[in-house]
């Protein structure tokens, strides 16, 4: 009965299969067949479409509602009473209540350095929170399943963790630039919020981000449209299936260039997945695209030196690859 119980709220409220149905019957009836390219393009989009923005609110309402609790002050007087490696792993967990995209995250880690937290703590955030957050786990259930959504965010803190003591331990601060590190850092009184105000706030966030990755999630479900119905199954599998040992290589270079946050690239990994890429493979093109986007390494490179910047890109690089690789040995036992 439980097995029951979570197949339906995994398809029918996460997953919003129902909707699926409910689309295809209006199509059907206005004369469009959705078996075709052409009809089964219109379903995909427009079911993606409302089930991701739909999903899309109800999360950031959720954790915009628990971000209210951890302004940048808050959080970075809750990161420097921790030492160690429990620091980097305050900072990790920490980084999935934050913003969804690198380029949204940079700013607050360069507010955590000048505040002179710990460069590899820093680090752990700036990992962590495009990568990982509350919103990636829902979403990943909602397409994959609770199984590799929860192995998807573990795994996700493990290289954020790793990257950040690494990070420490190699002693690197003079690789930050001299603006940031001479810089002070000035505390402002935090007021409580009330419920209220927080509702307010987290309604706000919802808008505002809304706006801001709609173009993008159009985008990412036109795309996973086009591979999901147009694009022959045996080019996928020759490409990015179990053929072709560097598909995971590929993917994670693939997803450089492409600046867009989970909720873009979710429509592109399912309509992959579907198509015979290896589970792996998506995951790194995902985690290529949040963490290694070309405009977030470029921002990046206004706060860091060279070496640094490299360190990070090297170390991340080889973590996604490493999960890719991970989800592919044991994709038959997680889906």
């Amino acid at each position: 009965m439980l097995k029951n119980i979570w197949d339906f709220f995994q398809n029918e409220v996460l997953g919003m299969k129902w909707l699926n149905r409910l689309i295809s019957s209006r199509l059907e009836a206005a004369g469009l067949d959705t078996s075709n390219k052409v009809g089964g393009s219109i379903q995909f989009f427009i079911y993606d479409t409302i089930k991701i923005m739909v999903l899309l609110g109800f999360l950031i309402l959720i954790i915009s509602y628990i971000q209210s609790y951890f302004p940048p002050e808050r959080t970075k007087k809750i990161l420097g009473r921790f030492k160690g490696i429990w620091a980097n792993i305050i900072a990790a967990l920490l980084g999935t209540v934050t913003p969804f995209c690198s380029c949204s995250s940079i700013p607050l880690f360069i507010g955590f350095t000048s505040a002179g937290l710990p460069l590899g703590v820093t680090f752990s955030f700036l990992i962590s929170s495009p990568m990982v957050d509350l919103g990636s786990l829902v979403l990943l259930m909602s397409i994959f399943g609770w199984k590799v959504a929860i192995v998807y965010v573990v795994v996700g803190l493990v290289i954020a963790v790793a990257g950040g003591t690494l990070i420490e331990k190699m002693h690197l601060e003079n690789q930050v630039e001299e603006f940031i590190r001479n810089s002070k850092s000035i505390d402002i009184p935090q007021e409580e919020l009330t419920k209220k105000e927080r509702l307010k706030y987290a309604w706000e966030q919802v808008v505002l981000t809304a706006k801001k990755v709609a173009a993008y999630v159009l985008v990412g479900v036109a795309i996973g449209a086009v591979i999901h119905n147009w694009i022959p199954e045996d080019i996928i599998v020759k490409v990015l299936g179990t053929g072709n040992p560097f598909g995971v290589f590929i993917a994670t270079i693939a997803g450089v260039p492409i600046y867009a946050d989970i909720f873009g690239c979710i429509p592109i990994a399912e309509a992959l997945l579907a198509k015979g890429a290896r589970l792996g493979v998506v995951l790194s093109f995902m985690m290529g695209v949040t963490t290694l986007s070309l405009p977030s390494l470029i921002m990046l490179k206004k706060a860091v030196k060279p070496k640094l910047l490299g360190i990070f890109i090297a170390i991340c690089t080889i973590g996604i690859i490493i999960v890719g690789y991970f989800f592919n040995t044991f994709q038959n036992l997680l889906i």
